[in-house]
């Protein structure tokens, strides 16, 4: 029974390694406390036990301290900051043509329409969505 308590400890941290989600590694030690209960022969409901109990004890007693220490705020990346910011057209926007570029921050952008529509040279915009290499965008209306 050792040699699988210590592939149980093994799975767990390897999983931890891959995630980091702070979800396996208690199964790892509790796995490891097994180990050790198995070691000194104690029969296979005592080293259920010992996981189950090694395992949940430090789950409920180390994951919530840890969650308040990891950072809970959302920080955007610098293309969902562009969302909402203004845009003025360089180049008609026609998707059906796959034409149209736009200027934001100094910066020429390949753009789309966010409704499909025809938007004019020099129309100010704003920026609906950001891919990897083009905005999409929708006219300024008067009110915003």
């Amino acid at each position: 029974m050792i040699i699988l308590w210590i592939i149980l400890v093994v799975v767990a941290v390897l999983l931890e390694a891959a995630t980091m989600a702070l979800v396996s590694i208690w199964f790892a030690a509790g796995a490891l406390a097994a180990v050790v209960a198995a070691a000194l022969g104690f029969p296979l409901w005592v080293q259920i036990a010992v996981f189950l109990i090694v395992s949940l004890v430090l789950l409920a007693a180390t994951r919530p301290l840890l969650k308040k220490l990891m950072p809970d705020k959302y920080i955007p990346t610098n293309g969902e900051l562009d969302i909402g910011k203004k845009a003025v057209v360089i180049e008609t926007v026609d998707n059906a043509k796959s034409t149209g570029r736009v200027k934001l921050d100094g910066v020429d952008w390949s753009a789309d329409s966010w409704d499909g529509s025809v938007i004019k040279k020099d129309t100010v915009v704003i920026v609906k969505a950001r891919g990897t290499t083009k905005l999409t965008v929708v006219p300024l209306k008067n009110n915003d």
